[in-house]
């Protein structure tokens, strides 16, 4: 019990320290494809979830303390449309004993074949745009109710004839109660720096941090019905998130939030209809996105999403819709299984 609670204090001092340290972070940030939603179930409940335990093997991507003993053997694969481009990821499960966990994951952005323009409108040739970060994840179960968990993400990206190379950490905490009707998670994200800029200057490389991310949120499941709540708040490392509405990069062009609106800015709600362990209904609202990708004089449901799962037999398949903007919807496919259905 002492080393327990030894480990628990060292944890948590670690995290204030790094929480110090790259508060100056805030607001910042390169590789801005690590905080897409990893999963279909994900992008149902507003787009974060760092509470939710099951045998979902995606939400090491989101925090490697929900590693659990359930997350052994099992394969996801994930594909989500946007605009522009698009995002998936790939994760895997292998528990070395009841209390260690390893997840492996891979999260990328292809933006397909791009035509290259000099400055007098000439071609200079195709070129390709790809994001890949890797998550090599370990998740340690320190007693019944908590589990500690750490990734660590080498990122690459490609734009043209430029590469860049970063290196990010997350770290964070998860706690089940009892009963397993209620959990808890903290997770300290992308903690890091850009290694290889895409350009230098007099001084050396030009690098950038990290999109540093503060998460912490609750699942509460209820005991007499089929429903399950997630609260979510995300940016915790800064209070501010205002923004600017042009250019010109003055003052009065600041949007202006109150006290209110700004706090619920910070937060994520999802709630999850689960009559049975092969079926469930989410729903989920994230306001900052609907504040932010609201337009006036048009009818919108940004900021709400909405997903489904359901098992067939030896498959899990999940779907999910996120309305950005009135008009722009995002749809995110996920396939699961377990490799030990299949004897492996």
């Amino acid at each position: 019990m002492k080393n327990r609670k030894y480990y628990i204090l060292v944890i948590f001092n670690i995290l204030i320290s790094v929480s110090v340290s790259c508060f100056s972070q805030a607001g910042s940030g390169l590789y801005k494809f690590l905080d897409f939603s990893p999963s279909a179930r994900t992008t149902a409940l507003g787009g974060m979830n760092v509470s939710l335990i099951d045998n979902d093997i995606t939400m090491l991507f989101s925090n490697p303390a929900l590693l659990t003993e359930k997350t052994h053997n099992m394969l996801s694969l994930n594909y989500a449309n946007f605009p522009a481009f698009m995002n998936g990821t790939a994760s895997y499960g292998y528990n070395l004993d009841a209390r260690n966990y390893f997840g492996l994951g891979v999260q990328y952005d292809d933006y397909g074949t791009l035509i290259g323009k000099n400055e007098y409108n000439q071609d200079i040739g195709n070129f390709y745009v790809k994001d890949i970060a890797l998550y090599l994840s370990y998740g340690r179960k320190l007693s019944e109710s908590l589990t500690v968990g750490l990734s660590v993400k080498p990122i690459f990206l490609t734009a043209e004839q430029r590469t860049s190379f970063g290196l990010g950490v997350d770290v964070g905490m998860s706690y089940q109660s009892s009963g397993k009707d209620f959990s808890a998670g903290l997770v300290f994200k992308n903690i890091g720096t850009q290694l290889k800029g895409f350009y230098s200057e007099q001084t050396g490389q030009f690098t950038e941090p990290l999109p540093f991310n503060i998460e912490a949120g609750f699942s509460w499941k209820l005991l007499h019905a089929p429903l399950r709540f997630s609260f979510t708040l995300h940016d915790l490392n800064r209070w501010d998130l205002s923004y600017e509405i042009d250019n010109t990069r003055t003052k009065e062009n600041l949007k202006k939030i109150n006290f209110f609106d700004m706090a619920f800015r910070h937060t994520i709600i999802g709630i999850e209809f689960i009559p049975s362990n092969n079926f469930y209904v989410d729903l989920g609202y994230n306001h900052r996105r609907s504040a932010e990708l609201s337009t006036t004089n048009f009818k919108s449901l940004a900021g709400f999403s909405i997903g489904a799962g359901v098992k067939i037999s030896k498959f899990h398949f999940a779907f999910a819709m996120a309305q950005y903007q009135s008009g722009l919807n995002i749809y995110h496919f996920t396939l699961a299984t377990s490799l030990e259905d299949f004897g492996l």
